[in-house]
């Protein structure tokens, strides 16, 4: 009986053994997989993280870009207007300096109308009061 005791014994250990090696050469290759994994999944987010900062930028820039055709078109647009602007105060300004010239040639040829009304009434006058 002693003999059965001591080959349980004995074989149990052997199991023990086994089970202790095997796991053991297991969680190496598990740790091994699992920092495969790591450095897959960090080369991943490095890529995703790469690939957003270029989309970022190559927005920002398509804003910028935008932005710029924007204030130029606007400056543009500005610009038009200020010289429709000029031109129409210029042709006001012409408009209103011919019809001052001409309101002054008017009121100059009414002056010249009355001088000489003035001038022919007063001869007819003196010739009247000649023949009297």
């Amino acid at each position: 009986m002693k003999k059965q005791i001591l080959s349980l014994a004995v074989v149990a250990l052997l199991a023990f053994a086994v089970q202790s090696c095997e796991k053991k050469e297991n969680k190496p290759a598990e740790d091994e997989l699992t920092l495969g994994n790591k450095v897959d999944s960090l080369t991943t987010d490095i890529e995703e993280v790469k690939d957003s900062a270029v989309s970022k930028a190559e927005g920002a820039a398509a804003k910028a870009k935008d932005a710029t055709e924007t204030a130029a078109q606007d400056v543009k647009d500005a610009t038009k207007k200020a010289a429709n602007d000029v031109e129409n105060a210029a042709q006001k300004t012409a408009t209103d300096v011919k019809d001052a010239t001409k309101k002054g040639a008017e009121k100059v040829e009414n002056a010249a109308k009355a001088a000489k009304d003035g001038t022919v009434k007063t001869a007819k006058d003196v010739n009247e009061a000649l023949k009297k």
